[in-house]
């Protein structure tokens, strides 16, 4: 297994990717390949004691990086020589098994789309982070940002990639899968909302999808489903109200416990349930948000990544390319438009 590294996207590029790398190579037993500037890479390699290059590491040269402020649009053209360009191209060339990048969300996702393709049928690629839910497990958020605006269909095939997705990846057998709605009722939402529900309980009558039903944005924490679709908008906002409901938590939990010597004393005798709650919460510990429906897996890291996020990066690309889902999404569309074929010629 290879794993195809952006070294230079970022906020901490190259160290924290390059350490990051290193520590990946031994926890998940692969090889990492790191894209961007040679001389760099190499100095913080020695800086941290590496004369030659570690076992399992290879480095891709790029002299160019896509800046944050770079237009999605233009990248492909005007950063050939940038270390997600040239990442991506490799990815796409079968010289790895998934890219990983830190680098501007927007040039992944047009790169991703454009270099490395969507699976035959998929309509538009999305973003699909996994966040803890109250019943242990996780809940896939599809869409959280990548397509503000959707049809029916979109959210229809976001419910089937995120199926799959679940159930390669993390391994739920019979993934629940839930609309993103204002309420319950089959009656409830805007247009889209009622075209998506009818053409995902159509899905489900072909056994193609476990779908529950509407779900409103306080159940997906408690884990009501595996599986929510949305689109981006309404997915970016449920999204950074769980994060900045938790980071509020978290801080008023913290106050509480340095309120007095009472409650520093409980803090001390509840210190590992805390620390695990709060690495529960840790971005760094996930890793980062696979970019569903593309052909191969393409994984964006946070920009702020650090040596802990980049790993995780890495171990959840190998995950990804071990439980491919391309293959058995494609003959899923298949059937899809099969049957929607044969109800058209009725």
């Amino acid at each position: 297994m290879k794993i195809i590294l952006d070294a230079m996207g970022g906020d901490n590029a190259p160290e924290a990717a390059v350490l990051g790398a290193l520590d990946a190579v031994k926890a998940f037993d692969t090889q990492v390949t790191l894209v961007g500037r040679g001389e760099e890479i190499l100095e913080v390699l020695e800086k941290h004691g590496y004369n030659d290059l570690p076992q399992g590491v290879e480095i891709a040269n790029a002299d160019d990086v896509v800046d944050m402020h770079d237009d999605p649009g233009t990248v492909l053209h005007k950063r050939k020589g940038s270390s997600m360009v040239i990442g991506l191209k490799a990815l796409s060339d079968g010289m790895g098994d998934a890219f990983v990048s830190a680098g501007s969300t927007g040039a992944l996702l047009t790169g991703a789309t454009l270099v490395v393709k969507r699976v035959k049928g998929i309509r538009r690629a999305a973003m699909a982070p996994s966040v803890p839910n109250k019943a242990g497990g996780k809940t896939v958020i599809v869409d959280c940002g990548a397509n503000a605006e959707c049809s029916a269909e979109f959210l229809l095939q976001f419910g089937l990639v995120g199926s799959l997705y679940a159930k390669n990846a993390l391994g739920i057998a019979n993934p629940r899968v839930g609309l993103l709605n204002i309420g319950t009722e089959d009656s409830k939402g805007t247009p889209l909302q009622l075209e998506a529900y009818e053409l995902l309980t159509k899905a489900k009558d072909q056994g193609l999808m476990n779908f529950v039903g509407n779900v409103e944005a306080r159940d997906v924490p408690l884990g009501a489903v595996d599986v929510v679709v949305c689109d981006g908008f309404s997915g970016n906002v449920l999204l950074k109200s769980i994060e900045g409901t938790a980071m509020f938590m978290g801080s008023m939990i913290k106050k509480m416990f340095k309120s007095n010597a009472a409650t520093m004393f409980g803090a001390l005798l509840c210190k590992r349930g805390i620390r695990n709650i709060m690495k529960l919460m840790d971005y760094r510990e996930i890793g980062g948000t696979q970019l569903l429906g593309i052909k191969k897996p393409v994984i964006k890291a946070h920009g702020s990544s650090d040596r802990l996020a980049f790993c995780n990066a890495v171990g959840q690309a190998v995950t990804a390319a071990k439980s491919d889902i391309a293959p058995e999404l494609e003959q899923m569309l298949k059937q899809v438009a099969s049957a929607k074929e044969s109800e058209n010629n009725d």
